[in-house]
């Protein structure tokens, strides 16, 4: 078992993690969809159509405001709803062509400007360990709350 990390080890991949995120924002498309919108989208696209309930666990939220998300997606015609096969009571959401589009188009610009950002940056050494680091991150992501 390898010992605790350290404060200003967390720190500084907090201060990373955070300065990435804030970067990779403003790389965004002008009139792209918000933040919360854009997570819902990405997570039907990673794990299917899924019930609002489902989805408000993947996403952390609470229901009240996954309803109201879920309201303006539809309207936009970026998700798509139809009665759950099995509870008649309940919905089944997924993404629209429309909502795979937008998707598409905010991760396209920001992934570009990544791909730019890393090969000008990083040797190719350090591009591989970038890329051995965020797949601990996303463990790390996933781990559960303590």
């Amino acid at each position: 078992m390898s010992a605790p990390p350290s404060a200003s080890d967390t720190e500084l991949i907090a201060r990373a993690v955070q300065h990435l995120g804030r970067r990779l924002r403003a790389e965004r498309p002008a009139a792209s969809v918000t933040l919360s919108a854009l997570g819902l989208l990405s997570s039907l696209q990673q794990h299917g159509p899924m019930s609002a309930a489902a989805l408000a666990r993947v996403e952390h939220l609470a229901p009240q405001s996954l309803s109201r998300l879920l309201a303006a997606l539809a309207r936009d015609g970026l998700i798509v709803r139809r009665p759950d096969d099995t509870d008649h009571r309940a919905w089944v959401i997924a993404i629209s062509a429309a909502g795979r589009r937008t998707l598409r188009r905010d991760m396209d610009a920001r992934r570009a400007w990544l791909d730019a950002a890393m090969a000008a940056s990083l040797t190719p050494a350090e591009h591989r360990r970038l890329s051995e680091a965020a797949v601990l991150m996303l463990r790390v992501a996933d781990a559960p709350s303590a």
